[in-house]
């Protein structure tokens, strides 16, 4: 009986172990005390010197899946901003900010967990067609206007950050991809990921002081343009420390933010979040405001890409 008795408890600690519990992070609600809290983690100003107040449009609109997380990084964002006084956040979830004239009031765009709906991924055309006050045509005409103003926007100085499902908004677009640095493919279940720095001498990481950090969080993996590697890489994590994966995985590493230039402009991508608990580490605030700085212009720092050959 004892024997019997061990062994259930060893089978029901193995059900409970920190790496199963570590895959359902529990949700909550954003609420005047957790924004309290992040205000307080969140540096108390910029790490470069800026020349001015820049605008942002702070876009957190999803069709597909639905991020809990989206409301806390939304707030996090204005957070980041107000509390610096570096930039005026100007949040929407309104389609019609891609006009071309509405775009030209900002200095950046943030995309904050823009899920779309499979299989055509394209998160314009879900909401055009979403009335049916558009036909399909119309709509796909519609939509293709607003990915290539959003394009132009870049190309032309703007800058664009993305965070965690921000890259899943035009998925299925190769121009969306090779401005991104890559596409998503898909995820393994939520694990304790840890997280590497892949250029520590980066002003864009000097918030982690050279070393990485721990946290649960989904593995992004991506594809499309993301083979080039068109793109400077800041944090990786290792796919051998990763369960789950899919088939073969020849890449000893996989990057999961990166900053790039795209025509005149500057794109920062970051794939953590997927939990807002992430959030109470002020390395990681610290780690964004930097990012907003970077697509804005106001640090320049190496972004050369590393290509096919790795870092």
């Amino acid at each position: 009986m004892k024997k019997r008795n061990l062994f259930v408890a060893l089978f029901c600690a193995l059900l409970v172990s920190p790496f199963s519990q570590a895959q359902s992070l529990e949700k909550f609600d954003v609420t005047d005390a957790w924004k309290a809290k992040i205000e307080q983690l969140a540096p108390a100003k910029t790490t470069f010197p800026t020349k001015k107040k820049h605008k942002v449009l702070l876009f957190s609109l999803f069709t597909g899946f639905n991020h809990w997380v989206v409301p806390h990084t939304a707030a996090m964002v204005e957070i980041l901003g107000q509390k610096s006084g570096a930039f005026e956040v100007v949040p929407s979830n309104d389609i019609m900010m891609f006009e071309k004239n509405n775009l030209k009031q900002f200095d950046a765009v943030v995309l904050n967990n823009n899920c779309s709906i499979n299989p055509r991924r394209d998160l314009f055309y879900d909401k055009l067609i979403e009335n049916k006050a558009l036909s399909e045509a119309e709509a796909t005409a519609k939509a293709k206007e607003l990915e290539e103003n959003l394009l132009n926007f870049v190309k032309k100085g703007g800058g664009l950050m993305a965070l965690h499902g921000g890259i899943v908004m035009q998925n299925k677009s190769a121009e969306f991809s090779e401005m991104m640095g890559g596409s998503f493919d898909y995820h393994p279940a939520q694990q304790p990921l840890t997280v590497r720095l892949a250029d520590p001498d980066s002003p864009m990481l000097e918030a982690f002081n050279g070393e990485g950090f721990t946290h649960v969080d989904e593995a992004y993996m991506f594809n499309v343009a993301y083979s080039k590697q068109n793109f400077h890489p800041l944090l990786y994590i290792n796919t051998s420390e990763i369960k789950g994966l899919k088939g073969e995985n020849p890449e000893p590493k996989k990057y999961i933010s990166w900053i790039k230039r795209y025509g005149k402009g500057r794109v920062f991508y970051a794939s953590p979040s997927h939990n807002a608990q992430s959030y109470d580490d002020p390395r990681l605030l610290k780690f964004f405001l930097d990012g907003m700085q970077y697509v804005v212009g106001d640090v320049k720092v190496d972004d050369s890409p590393i290509g096919t050959s790795g870092q």
